[in-house]
């Protein structure tokens, strides 16, 4: 028999689900959200050969980039997303040279948490340094739809790490 995937509960057989889940960002926590793409993470590849050996290529790590991770929503007025989204381009401020950008600010952590189906945090990321390099405030509107209005914030980020003080909680059996 294989060795448990849960070292708290090692009764548990089915993994974490992907429909609960929570995102703060300013310390507290963004509502509605309602789809989160994944983390992901891609180092380039080194190859070089030598030259006693043209045969044999090999292979070495090289940069790491962090793929951008988008937000999805209903439309709404809570304006997080908007807010957020006016801190690279304002367009109240277009109209003056060198004013559309607020670099004050305009960069978050945020953190990305994993509930279990008891509602209990099983695992959390945080992700550094994020900003909006991508706003959709409105979906394509279609008047013979039958879809809920979507907004999105696409955030690039500067690298995302496991938050270990989130250790897998014990279940309560009823």
């Amino acid at each position: 028999m294989p060795a448990p995937e849960f070292t708290v509960n090692t009764y548990r057989y089915d993994p974490y689900k992907s429909f609960k889940f929570r995102v703060k960002w300013d310390g507290r926590y963004v509502a509605g959200i309602s789809k989160v793409s994944g983390l992901t993470r891609t180092t380039q590849v080194v190859t070089y050969r030598e030259g006693g050996d043209p045969s044999m290529v090999h292979k070495s790590p090289g940069q790491s980039e962090y793929t951008a991770i988008t937000l999805e929503r209903a439309v709404t007025h809570d304006l997080d997303f908007e807010n957020w989204a006016n801190y690279v381009w304002n367009y109240a401020n277009s109209g003056q040279l060198g004013q559309e950008v607020s670099l004050q600010d305009f960069r978050k952590d945020i953190i990305i948490e994993l509930y279990n189906e008891a509602g209990q945090k099983v695992i959390a990321y945080n992700v550094y340094r994020c900003w909006v390099s991508e706003f959709t405030a409105l979906p394509e509107l279609d008047a013979s739809g039958n879809a809920v209005a979507i907004q999105s914030i696409k955030l690039e980020n500067e690298g995302w790490q496991r938050d270990t003080s989130v250790s897998e909680p014990t279940e309560t059996k009823f």
